[in-house]
């Protein structure tokens, strides 16, 4: 896809699975199942690990890298990630880009299913994926990163991210920031702290990667969260804020995680918003 300047893919790095109660918080199965799917014998829905890739004169920019394939086996079991369809180095090869070309990374968060693809694992040292890139995150999102609270600690694991300390690679945002002109990143605050969205807008067309604030098109009505969600009503005030602005600037959702469409407009249902015309971001 061409959005003005920026050239737009989508990587596929794969499909995880986690539990559809878990990933509809208080919505019941009834109905989240009809909006997604009915999850697999142990209520396990699949989810798409889709990274974007942005193109611009120079730069060539990852958002987010996905679970990487640097797990062991029962990680991948209990996740239902199969390692050799979660490689990113394999997935920006199809776009004829290797791991030296990427210049910037911007890391939503440092959950695991968003960051597990920044390093690899090389003759048993964990190392950055990307040698060339900045990988960029928020600061107040990196503090807590560093310093979990019970909630969401066991997604954090510092291989994905302390590597990329070491070498210097890992640059802070704070806030409300353009990186690039036409390319700014939005924190929101309700799944966890300062996770930050990438918004692209060539004037005239734009693109939000909606990220963990509605990982799938079924997530986009209000009351529709995650059980993962730290503040679980500022998501509500999250998607309250920003749907509103987006369905007015008929901008493109791209979403992380949906496994079954990658984009969409948004179409008005008088109690919020829904998916409208379906968009296909890469051939």
């Amino acid at each position: 896809m061409q959005l003005g300047k920026f050239k737009i893919n989508v990587i596929d790095s794969g499909i995880f699975k986690l539990d559809g109660g878990a990933m509809f918080g208080v919505v019941p199965k009834a109905l989240w199942s009809k909006r997604y799917n009915q999850g697999d014998e142990l209520n396990r829905i699949p989810l798409a690990a889709r990274p974007l890739l942005i193109e611009f004169d120079e730069k060539k920019i990852l958002v987010d890298t996905g679970n990487g394939n640097k797990r062991d086996e029962k990680f991948n079991k209990i996740y239902d990630i199969d390692p050799s369809e979660n490689d990113i180095i394999n997935g920006i090869s199809k776009f004829g880009l290797n791991k030296d070309d990427i210049t910037d990374v911007i890391l939503t968060h440092l959950h695991f299913d968003h960051a597990g693809g920044s390093t690899i694992n090389v003759d048993g040292k964990i190392i950055p994926t990307f040698p060339n890139a900045k990988y960029y995150i928020q600061k107040e999102h990196f503090n807590w990163a560093i310093n979990p609270k019970e909630k969401d600690r066991a997604s954090f694991i510092k291989d994905d991210f302390e590597p990329l300390i070491k070498e210097g690679l890992l640059h802070f945002t704070n806030g409300h920031e353009e990186l690039y002109e036409g390319l700014t990143v939005i924190p929101v605050n309700g799944h966890t702290n300062n996770l930050q969205l990438v918004y692209l807008d060539s004037g005239s067309e734009s693109l939000l990667y909606i990220s963990d604030l509605a990982p799938t098109s079924a997530h986009l009505p209000y009351t529709f969260g995650l059980s993962y969600d730290n503040f679980p009503l500022t998501t509500i005030e999250d998607k309250r804020n920003l749907l509103p602005k987006m369905y007015e600037k008929d901008s493109i959702i791209c979403f992380e995680h949906d496994a079954f469409i990658e984009a969409c407009k948004l179409v008005d249902t008088g109690k919020g918003f829904s998916v409208g015309e379906i968009i296909k971001i890469s051939d």
